[in-house]
């Protein structure tokens, strides 16, 4: 595991003891195989919120594909010049359990405040547990982040593995808006799977952040995994050898 400190390792202990005190192993490993099915072949039942139905899944969801996110995002934040510096506020849009907004949180210098929405109740009461176990201030709140008011910047906003999920209309009207901000001087950055056929409308917005100054990525990570994610992965029949994942980013020009 690459991230600085043990404070990932103490944050996946943690979720091991949660699950684990109500499921055993194979019904999380079968659950993770039907999340990824969900995920592959069933995506339009995503919004309906079908990766969250049942502790089974959703037990899925926290112990592996949270920290295979959060190990993602914070590859990709160190690499983005500029990204882990002057960092004041994180806005974590579709925050899920707030895996990815904890790995830029504690990637930058200074760890900044995170501001953290999300629709689902259950992923609002992880994710304040994921910022308080990297030591983050956060508050978080339910809302609709395709409609939700959202705070005045200063600001970075992160939207990992979310945006795919909102319907297209909603999608673009959330895309316009982030551009503005980006202009106003905030920074946006959007994570998203590699596979093409998750993410159509992906060419469309990649020209327009680069158009604004912007840049697009695609990444392909190689590190250890922790054991809980190892081991689940090879008892799912999946394979992370490779994280990977692509992303959209403006920063400050």
């Amino acid at each position: 595991m690459t991230p600085s400190d043990d404070r990932l390792a103490r944050w996946i202990a943690a979720l091991e003891a949660t699950h684990f005190a109500e499921l055993t192993f194979p019904e999380v490993s079968r659950a993770l195989r039907a999340l990824s099915s969900t995920y592959v072949e069933r995506r339009e039942k995503l919004a309906d919120g079908a990766a969250l139905s049942g502790t089974g899944k959703r037990a899925a969801f926290a112990l592996f594909y949270g920290p295979l996110h959060h190990l993602l995002v914070a590859h990709i934040v160190d690499q983005l010049p500029g990204a882990t510096s002057d960092v004041h506020t994180i806005l974590d849009l579709g925050c899920g359990t707030g895996a990815s907004g904890a790995a830029w949180a504690a990637a930058c210098a200074k760890t900044p405040r995170v501001v953290g929405i999300d629709r689902h109740p259950w992923t609002i009461g992880e994710a304040a547990a994921t910022y308080k176990a990297f030591g983050i201030s956060a508050t978080v709140r339910r809302g609709d982040i395709a409609t939700a008011p959202l705070p005045k910047g200063p600001a970075s906003i992160l939207a990992a593995f979310t945006m795919n999920e909102l319907p297209e209309a909603s999608r673009d009207a959330l895309m316009a808006r982030l551009v503005a901000r980006a202009a106003d001087g905030d920074r946006v950055l959007i994570v998203e799977p590699l596979a093409g056929f998750v993410a159509r409308w992906w060419n469309r917005w990649r020209d327009t952040f680069e158009s604004a100054g912007g840049r697009a990525d695609e990444w392909r990570l190689r590190t250890e995994l922790p054991p809980i994610v190892a081991k689940l992965d090879r008892a799912a029949g999946l394979n992370h050898r490779e994280i990977t994942g692509r992303s959209l980013w403006l920063g400050h020009r």
